[in-house]
């Protein structure tokens, strides 16, 4: 077909042989729109919202430690050990987890992942010596593992490469937004100390654990499998989204037709996994710590402190929206993960040598949005070089190596506090994972670029599922394509 040809219409011919459409431009884009809409609407709240308990119950200890370690005479070390031994067990379940989930089908697992592990998180209530607080964290840990690289996969059956960035955003805004629901709570459940006998971070974690049990059953009712028999899609736009993905998993590095363990085994996950790891480092390095940071150079009461860190999740839930949308919107990744790894590395070092409050409010604020606006480019860089059973395997490869950040994070502000009597040397540490975070991003990019290992995001495939013919303007003659 010559270039001179500008076609007004794609004929579709269904793969039922009655049904034959014609569908413009317009229309292709119309149903784009309409699928994404849909999508977004019935599956991201439900999931957002999985995952916002997730991370409540993961470091609502940051707040429980204010107390606890009092109660109970931890020190920052054991403190910090018990954090990290949660990404232990996490890390040693992830692959099966994930692996399970196909088996399985996302909410039945899904569920499943929410009860057993908001059944362990309230039942941290009970802990009473370093021993009972290791395990149980290590537990939690295994039940929560496959949760949020299950969801990761899950959205690559609902959303292509092109508006992948912006689905993953409005999915993990849960995480900053967590830290404002868990900020605005903490100072009244921590209010609660005597009632009924309980401490205060006896009922924060009984009162945050609960909630997850109850919404499994959320989960189970109102989350799909996958798009292939949902009633909520039209015929042409089930054909449009199963078609758009099956031609994106051809062109993927690790596509439908790869196995898991090559998967796991590839120089790319384990990348992009190097680079969350350095990325998570200081991430729960500063979240495991920052109530503690914040009410000693201050003096702020735990409900002050509260509301200062539910402030900061609005913004870095802003800093996720923007950053994501403005990456889909001009198809780049590579300097909207960058720059904010050292805006991030810098933040946290400043906030390591001040001394004024209102600084250390501030740049401890910055590096956290500037960790929230890396979050969707960076979560969407995977799936545009895995599809398939290998997107599944890969990911929960890439969390597997990442989540072990958890333990290295936590337990470095620990012994530096011990070892220091603050925590301001730790801040400074943070500046170096920042940076190597940037670097191996920038490494991975180039090496996908040079390869040609990556799905580009362009618009998509016409909109077909059986033959393609475009409709000449002006003769009305038809072309096969």
């Amino acid at each position: 077909m010559g270039n001179s040809v500008e076609p007004s219409a794609v004929l579709f011919v269904s793969a039922d042989p009655t049904r034959t459409n014609f569908v413009s431009p317009p229309d292709q884009e119309a149903i784009r729109a309409s699928v994404q809409r849909k999508a977004s609407l019935r599956l991201l709240p439900v999931i957002g919202i999985g995952y916002c308990l997730a991370y409540m119950d993961r470091v609502n200890i940051s707040f429980a430690s204010l107390q606890m370690n009092m109660d109970l005479h931890f020190s920052a070390t054991v403190y910090g050990l018990g954090a990290g031994l949660f990404f232990v067990g996490y890390a040693v379940c992830e692959v099966p987890s994930n692996l399970l989930l196909l088996r399985f089908g996302a909410k039945r697992w899904l569920a499943r992942i929410m009860f057993t592990w908001g059944l362990l998180a309230a039942a941290l209530m009970f802990v009473r010596t370093p021993l009972q607080f290791n395990v149980l964290r290590f537990l939690l840990g295994m039940a929560e593992a496959g949760f949020f690289p299950g969801v990761i996969y899950y959205l690559t059956l609902w959303f292509p490469a092109q508006t992948r960035g912006r689905a993953v955003s409005r999915f993990y805004i849960a995480l900053p937004l967590g830290s404002t629901v868990m900020g605005i709570l903490a100072g009244w459940l921590m209010g609660l100390n005597g009632t009924l006998g309980l401490r205060g971070w006896q009922w924060l974690f009984l009162l945050e654990g609960i909630p997850s049990v109850l919404f499994s059953l959320v989960i189970l009712w109102f989350l799909p499998d996958g798009p292939e028999k949902v009633t909520w899609l039209t015929a042409d736009e089930r054909s449009w989204l199963q078609r758009t993905l099956r031609e994106e998993g051809t062109h993927a590095h690790l596509g439908h037709n790869a196995g898991a363990l090559k998967a796991v085994l590839s120089p790319n996950v384990w990348l992009i996994g190097l680079f969350f790891f350095c990325a998570l480092t200081c991430n729960y390095g500063y979240s495991f710590s920052a109530p503690a940071i914040l009410q000693g150079a201050t003096g702020w009461s735990v409900s002050v402190v509260g509301y200062v860190v539910a402030g900061l999740g609005l913004a870095g839930a802003t800093g996720m929206l923007l950053n994501a949308a403005h990456s889909d919107r001009n198809g780049e990744r590579a300097m909207h993960v960058i720059i904010p790894c050292v805006l991030m590395g810098a933040s946290y070092f400043v906030a390591g040598i001040v001394r004024q409050p209102w600084l250390l409010v501030g740049s401890l604020g910055i590096g956290f949005v500037a960790y929230n606006a890396l979050q969707g480019p960076a979560l969407a860089v995977p799936t545009q070089f895995l599809a398939g059973r290998a997107a599944a395997a890969g990911i929960a490869m890439m969390n597997t190596i990442s989540i072990l950040a958890g333990l290295v994070g936590p337990y470095w502000m620990g012994v530096m506090r011990d070892a220091t009597g603050d925590y301001r040397a730790g801040l400074r540490g943070l500046l170096l994972p920042s940076l190597g975070a940037g670097a191996v991003m920038f490494a991975l990019l180039s090496r996908l670029a040079r390869t040609g290992d990556i799905i580009g995001l362009g618009s998509g495939p016409p909109l077909a599922v059986g033959t393609e013919i475009v409709v000449e303007p002006d003769t009305g003659r038809e072309i096969e394509l």
